[in-house]
């Protein structure tokens, strides 16, 4: 049948199992948004307040659910305001379709009104992005980029639609979507039974999980990886909640700000299995140091990411959950009784702290986990109380951690939360945000309120862009330079004009007493936290130096 452009489109989406879009029209994609209001109770759209928040929100709606997340923009600024969130997508692999319009096929490279080349502007920080000028290569194009977005290593994919192929009339045909297979083509029994003799060999092994574990939904195949080679596990950020933070094996997060005890064993092992990472300098610190006593084994579905920056003994491509699967059956049972005792001992030698006499990030986040019996999505902006959230909520299933780790995008949380509870709506969702970033995002807290998305925000409030200031005092002689946010700025007051209800916490009982309402209302809420502005995210690890060079309160002391 011949259908429009713009008919097309929303028939692809409804292909493809989209129930949501985030975005926000202009003049290059009228047409979609015209034919979106015929089918607006099969496909919901969330009207954000900037573009950006948007993208966020789709990323959140993709690492929360597993699906693929898509926003919708126009032209020239509409396009370009998408682009932090499509960079924090890509760096994280999240599998989201961006969908923007440009000027007619006939204005293109004529500095056209809104006219921006946002296909060349993305191809570095996209799985892949197209242009499409004519109407018959719109649903190819569409269903080539779903299938990309979640193939393999999942990422980001950019859709740029002409007006004229959104207004234009080719022939349709519904397709069912391709199956997304999972990639184990570069997966061989040479590299498997390499694996499993390293494994054997092995005396003192530490598995290290990242976030392809997180993405290839391997967290039955790998806490059973773990009771078979009889290993201790630590995670990277991205890899929370693959490996439940209650498993006793389980030593915390490893790098800068790691647990000592996750620290000082990789540094010990013989043997690190990476499940899915790709050793961030935020996790090896001095390369030249890291597990140094070890041997390597690195899972990945990534070729790129194998000797990318730590050289390693040996590797095994593909899908982490067909690999690990493949390695338990080949794997009798191993035992390593004396080294467990050893870590185990370390581990509990060595918590984690932080003092008690005061309102404090940390309490604020263990405060959120006992409320919620960690069942709680949790969303993070970027800084010291993206730390603590990491370090003191602990993640019992994947997809419940959304933060930004590889891009570090402050302002990503609130729009990531929003994503989140629209598609996991019966889950209690959090941002956790410091003031700096909140600045960043806060008028999307005018999205929850007219949708009545019952987001929490929880910001860590220190009058300081807390993360660049701890650098400061620590490395720059408290040269505080441009990091005091003290202006008098009613955050409890911005929340209620913005539709939201407000909440000011000051110390542990009101935060108790706020969090059981904000939970109990179900409606978005904020919660401004106040904290001291000299409070540090511990332990830590200088830039560059070895992990287990790990510096305290002590230290700073």
């Amino acid at each position: 049948m011949q259908l429009t452009g713009s008919q097309i489109l929303v028939e692809c989406l409804k292909e493809q199992g989209v129930d949501t879009i985030f975005g926000y029209p202009g003049g290059a994609v009228l047409n979609i948004y015209d034919e979106l209001y015929h089918h607006q109770n099969e496909i919901r759209h969330i009207l954000t307040s900037h573009e950006q928040g948007a993208s966020h929100a789709a990323d959140g709606y993709a690492r929360a659910t597993g699906k693929v997340g898509v926003c919708l923009a126009t032209s020239g600024p509409g396009a370009t305001n998408l682009v932090t969130g499509i960079a924090t997508a890509y760096m994280d692999s999240i599998p989201m379709v961006a969908i923007t319009g440009n000027v007619g096929k006939s204005l293109l490279g004529k500095d056209s009104f809104q006219e921006v080349d946002i296909r060349g502007v993305t191809m570095p920080i996209t799985k892949h992005s197209f242009i499409v000028k004519d109407v018959e290569d719109l649903a190819p194009t569409l269903r080539r980029a779903f299938k990309i977005a979640q193939t393999g290593r999942p990422g980001p994919v950019l859709v740029d639609i002409t007006k004229n192929a959104t207004a234009d009339k080719t022939e349709y045909e519904k397709m069912a979507p391709e199956p997304i297979a999972r990639v184990c083509d570069k997966m061989t029994e040479e590299d498997l039974e390499k694996a499993v003799k390293m494994i054997r060999k092995a005396k003192k092994p530490l598995i290290f999980v990242g976030g392809g574990a997180v993405l290839a939904d391997a967290q039955e195949p790998l806490k059973e990886f773990a009771e078979k080679v009889d290993a201790p596990v630590v995670d990277s950020l991205m890899g929370k909640g693959a490996f439940d933070g209650n498993d006793p094996r389980y030593l915390g997060m490893l790098g800068m700000h790691g647990t000592k005890a996750s620290n000082l064993t990789t540094q010990e092992c013989d043997l690190l299995i990476v499940v899915g990472a790709r050793f961030s300098d935020r996790v090896t610190g001095n390369t030249k140091t890291f597990a140094s006593q070890a041997k390597i084994l690195q899972i990945d579905v990534d070729p790129a990411e194998v000797n990318k920056n730590v050289k390693v003994s040996g590797s095994v491509l593909g899908d982490i959950q067909v690999v690990l699967g493949k390695l338990n059956e080949m794997l009798e049972n191993q035992y390593h009784k004396e080294w467990m005792d050893r870590v185990m001992a370390r581990k509990d030698a060595m918590p984690m702290s932080y003092p008690g006499d005061h309102l404090t990030g940390p309490y604020i986040i263990e405060k959120m986990y006992e409320l919620t019996d960690g069942e709680a999505i949790v969303a993070t902006d970027v800084g010291q109380h993206q730390m603590w959230a990491a370090q003191y909520y602990r993640y019992k299933h994947p997809h419940s951690l959304l933060t930004s780790g590889g891009l570090g995008t402050m302002g990503y949380g609130l729009g990531a939360a929003i994503g989140a509870k629209v598609g996991c709506p019966d889950k209690i969702v959090f941002n956790v945000a410091g003031d700096g970033c909140f600045r960043m995002n806060m008028n999307e807290l005018a999205t929850a309120a007219r949708y009545n998305i019952p987001v929490i925000e929880v910001v860590c409030n220190n009058s300081v862009l807390g993360m660049v200031r701890q650098w400061q005092t620590l490395f720059y002689g408290k040269r505080y330079s441009q990091t005091v946010l003290n202006d008098g700025v009613d955050f409890v007051k911005v929340a209620e004009a913005l539709g939201v209800k407000g909440y000011l916490v000051t110390t542990k009982e009101e935060l108790e007493a706020a969090l059981k309402e904000a939970i109990a209302s179900n409606k978005p809420a904020l919660l401004n936290c106040i904290i001291d502005p000299d409070d540090k995210v511990w332990p830590m690890v200088a830039p560059g130096a070895s992990i287990d060079e790990v510096m305290t309160a002590e230290s700073e002391k």
